[in-house]
């Protein structure tokens, strides 16, 4: 588990409908980091809705957002196009990135027990370090909240 002030693991990911994404440049912007389950279902949805919503005021603190799952670029293109989003979603399809930022977990549900992505978020400073850090995410008033960490930077 990653834990505040720790290195943030460097990643080189595929982006829908853009050039590959590597978090080292990115320097010296803040980045917040949105990993999720899956495409276009509902708390994944209204999160990423959330984020896009308010990427102006991220923008206009010089914070860059991406969402990560570990859904194709194609799935990434049809759900950004689907539900109007302009946040970049980035593919992290071999599960790496995922692993390495501690978010791939045991699951259950319906009494089934089963490997996925665990909602969270990480708030990354412009010195490449974890800033903050949101584990099992609830959506409602979340971007609020990393909004409100990423103005105290």
């Amino acid at each position: 588990m990653l834990k505040i002030t720790d290195p943030a693991p460097d990643f080189t990911l595929p982006q829908d409908g853009g050039a590959p994404v590597t978090l080292s440049a990115q320097r010296p912007a803040p980045v917040v980091l949105f990993f999720y389950p899956r495409d276009d279902t509902s708390g994944c949805t209204k999160e990423a809705i959330g984020f896009s919503d308010h990427a102006a005021a991220f923008e206009a603190l010089g914070v860059k957002l991406f969402g990560i799952s570990k859904d194709t670029v194609e799935k990434h293109a049809k759900f950004r196009a689907k539900h109007g989003l302009t946040v970049p979603l980035l593919s992290d399809a071999e599960g790496t990135t995922c692993e390495d930022y501690g978010v791939w977990k045991e699951k259950k549900m319906y009494g089934k027990t089963f490997m996925g992505i665990e909602r969270t978020t990480v708030l990354i400073g412009a010195d490449g370090t974890i800033a903050a850090h949101w584990p099992k995410v609830k959506v409602a008033g979340h971007v609020e909240a990393v909004l409100d960490a990423a103005k105290a930077l």
